[in-house]
């Protein structure tokens, strides 16, 4: 899960590193690997963000964010370094009542959805703020979303293509998103993951907060401060996502799905909490934003554990099991046979219960499509058909997630696409019971 480098650097360095986009960022960086070492002609080159007369620059930064380099402003390398989907309540080992990983995550779902409803009440819309335009910087902004799509196009191709029927607004916004969240996935799983410590993370997340404030240290940061000026876009997911690669760093076990949950919620349903904002919600849906958003989070869940068991045996040749201990245990199975790689009866069907459980997030997924912008709705539609065959991949291996990796087809993908557009035309009004609508 990495994006790898695109930066100009002298010959003897060696320099290598949701909502709907979730599978694009994790698969993704495997191309990008080919780019490690790329011409100068394909890199990226931002000036630095220092006043020089009167013009504004940014820092030269490429798509990776490799914290031992001057990308982050700091040039020092660190040393070292039968089940429901949840209960709502868990108990402590001391035998205290202890608020879920569940509750957690809904608490954030209830702030962002807060903030949507706080600008209607007092714009009456959604509608982007206008650009406010300093001498300048307007060609670089410009210049950043043109770079942000770039990316996107190349790496994420069907989401990509999805976001065309967007409004430019909205389609730039999202892209800004995109990059942000692949740059940051990179940290923990890129070449140069060896060096990226808790402090490391840190100084991304200091970054975070001057990106929200207005000071951007690169171009592509620009796009993004940009992009959380003008739509209800809070930070706590986004630092929820980086508290996410810290579990990374410490982290290669989960003893039950209370923990795996918060994991997923973390590193993918952040995603969707981060784009909801800026797909829109229809304004003829009577559904509560509290659901649409809590449909946003159950995709991302539904992606990340999709991830997950795809890539159980890639996960395992790395030393990490992202499956509940307790559950591997009660199917009698244990970390040893994960790393053996066998496929058991037990196996298959341990297997078949972790797939009911993420199509299930699937299932509650689908019921806030519907609800957003409709010009918002295809490549959400396209990512959640996609990334649902993947379990149906699975299944067609014979639960052989150890050395197959379950895929969809590109002539599959060709099918899914019309399909995923037909869904998106269908908007809340065409339904005739809707289960987010207010009562």
């Amino acid at each position: 899960m990495y994006v790898a480098v695109l930066w100009v650097q002298p010959p003897q360095t060696e320099f290598s590193n949701g909502f709907g986009f979730l599978d694009s960022i994790r698969d993704g960086n495997r191309a990008l690997d080919s780019l490690r070492f790329a011409s100068p002609a394909r890199s990226l080159m931002f000036n630095n963000r220092t006043k020089k007369g009167k013009k504004q620059q940014w820092n030269s930064c490429s798509v990776s964010t490799n914290l031992r380099y001057q990308c982050t402003g700091d040039s020092r390398v660190d040393s070292g370094s039968n089940f429901p989907i949840i209960s709502s309540m868990v108990a402590s080992p001391a035998g205290e009542m202890a608020v879920s990983s569940e509750e957690k995550v809904y608490n954030v779902v209830l702030k962002q959805a807060a903030l949507v409803k706080r600008q209607l009440r007092s714009d009456g819309n959604l509608d982007v703020k206008p650009d406010i335009v300093v001498p300048g910087t307007l060609s670089l902004l410009s210049e950043a979303y043109d770079r942000c799509g770039e990316i996107c196009a190349e790496y994420a191709k069907t989401f990509y293509l999805g976001t065309l029927l967007m409004t430019p607004e909205r389609q730039r916004a999202i892209w800004a998103i995109y990059v942000w969240c692949r740059r940051t996935d990179e940290l923990v799983d890129g070449p140069n993951a060896s060096h990226i410590t808790p402090s490391a993370l840190d100084r991304w997340d200091a970054r975070l907060e001057d990106l929200f404030q207005g000071r951007p240290f690169d171009m592509l940061d620009a796009a993004l401060s940009d992009t959380v000026s003008k739509f209800p876009v809070d930070i706590q997911p986004f630092n929820d996502m980086i508290e996410g690669m810290r579990l990374d760093l410490r982290k290669s076990r989960y003893k039950n799905f209370d923990e795996l949950y918060l994991y997923c919620y973390y590193v993918a349903g952040t995603v969707g909490l981060m784009s909801v904002p800026v797909m829109g919600i229809a304004p003829e849906s009577q559904a509560t934003t509290e659901s649409v958003y809590n449909a946003a989070l159950a995709l991302g869940i539904a992606n990340q554990l999709t991830n997950i068991l795809r890539d159980v045996g890639e996960d395992a040749r790395r030393g990490r099991i992202y499956l509940p201990q307790d559950e591997l245990a009660q199917a009698g199975l244990s970390d040893d046979d994960i790393f053996a790689g066998k496929v058991t009866d037990k196996w298959r069907n341990f297997m078949k219960k972790q797939i009911k459980r993420a199509r299930m997030f699937f299932d509650e997924a689908e019921k806030g499509v519907t609800e957003l912008s409709a010009a918002s709705r295809w490549p959400v539609w396209a990512s959640l058909l996609l990334y649902r065959q993947i379990l149906d991949e699975i299944e067609a291996n014979d639960y052989n997630n150890f050395t197959r990796r379950a895929y969809v087809s590109k002539a599959k993908k060709l099918v899914a696409l019309p399909v995923a557009y037909a869904r998106s035309l269908i908007g809340p009004l065409s339904r005739t019971s809707s289960p987010l609508s207010k009562a």
